[in-house]
Protein backbone atom coordinates (compact mmCIF):
# COMPACT_ATOMS: atom_id res chain seq x y z
CA UNK A 1 0.00 0.00 0.00
CA UNK A 2 1.21 3.26 -0.97
CA UNK A 3 1.29 5.94 1.67
CA UNK A 4 1.73 9.76 1.23
CA UNK A 5 3.58 11.66 3.61
CA UNK A 6 2.04 15.43 4.08
CA UNK A 7 4.58 17.93 5.97
CA UNK A 8 3.11 21.31 6.89
CA UNK A 9 5.47 24.00 7.52
CA UNK A 10 3.78 27.23 9.17
CA UNK A 11 4.38 30.83 7.11
CA UNK A 12 5.23 33.47 8.77
CA UNK A 13 2.02 35.03 9.98
CA UNK A 14 0.25 32.03 10.49
CA UNK A 15 -3.28 32.64 12.14
CA UNK A 16 -4.47 29.93 15.13
CA UNK A 17 -7.78 30.66 13.53
CA UNK A 18 -6.99 28.21 10.55
CA UNK A 19 -6.35 25.19 13.28
CA UNK A 20 -10.15 23.94 13.67
CA UNK A 21 -10.71 24.12 9.97
CA UNK A 22 -7.50 22.30 9.56
CA UNK A 23 -8.21 19.81 12.18
CA UNK A 24 -11.90 19.68 10.87
CA UNK A 25 -10.38 18.75 7.23
CA UNK A 26 -8.42 15.89 8.75
CA UNK A 27 -11.02 14.55 10.39
CA UNK A 28 -12.93 14.40 7.16
CA UNK A 29 -10.07 12.22 5.57
CA UNK A 30 -10.28 9.99 8.50
CA UNK A 31 -13.55 9.05 7.94
CA UNK A 32 -13.29 8.44 4.50
CA UNK A 33 -10.00 6.15 5.61
CA UNK A 34 -7.77 8.19 3.84
CA UNK A 35 -5.93 9.69 6.78
CA UNK A 36 -3.68 7.08 8.73
CA UNK A 37 -1.93 9.36 11.19
CA UNK A 38 -1.77 13.19 11.89
CA UNK A 39 0.19 15.38 14.36
CA UNK A 40 2.15 19.08 15.40
CA UNK A 41 5.19 19.05 15.52
CA UNK A 42 6.55 20.36 19.54
CA UNK A 43 8.22 23.33 18.40
CA UNK A 44 5.30 24.77 16.73
CA UNK A 45 6.62 24.78 13.38
CA UNK A 46 3.89 22.73 11.78
CA UNK A 47 3.16 19.45 11.69
CA UNK A 48 2.60 16.04 8.81
CA UNK A 49 -0.13 13.96 8.32
CA UNK A 50 -0.26 10.74 6.42
CA UNK A 51 -2.48 9.61 3.84
CA UNK A 52 -3.32 6.06 2.90
CA UNK A 53 -5.67 4.40 0.26
CA UNK A 54 -5.06 7.22 -2.30
CA UNK A 55 -4.32 6.30 -5.75
CA UNK A 56 -1.67 8.70 -7.09
CA UNK A 57 0.79 11.41 -5.59
CA UNK A 58 -1.45 13.85 -8.23
CA UNK A 59 -5.37 12.04 -6.20
CA UNK A 60 -2.70 13.30 -2.60
CA UNK A 61 -2.02 16.53 -4.07
CA UNK A 62 -5.32 17.52 -5.32
CA UNK A 63 -7.14 16.07 -1.95
CA UNK A 64 -4.12 18.06 -0.22
CA UNK A 65 -5.18 21.20 -2.13
CA UNK A 66 -8.36 21.56 -0.69
CA UNK A 67 -6.59 21.93 3.03
CA UNK A 68 -7.90 25.25 4.64
CA UNK A 69 -4.30 25.44 5.68
CA UNK A 70 -3.87 25.76 1.86
CA UNK A 71 -7.24 27.61 1.58
CA UNK A 72 -5.43 30.45 3.73
CA UNK A 73 -2.04 30.53 2.67
CA UNK A 74 -1.59 29.68 6.49
CA UNK A 75 1.42 26.77 5.53
CA UNK A 76 3.41 25.53 2.65
CA UNK A 77 2.21 21.75 2.04
CA UNK A 78 4.56 19.51 0.52
CA UNK A 79 3.44 15.64 -0.51
CA UNK A 80 5.83 13.02 -0.39
CA UNK A 81 4.88 9.38 -1.94
CA UNK A 82 6.51 7.61 1.08
CA UNK A 83 7.76 4.39 0.95
CA UNK A 84 7.12 2.64 4.43
CA UNK A 85 7.65 -1.06 5.81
Amino acid sequence: MKHYLVMAMRKPGFSEAVIQPHRDFLAALRAQDKLLLTGGFADGSGGAYVLQHVASLAEAQALVAGDPLVLQDASELTVYEWNTH
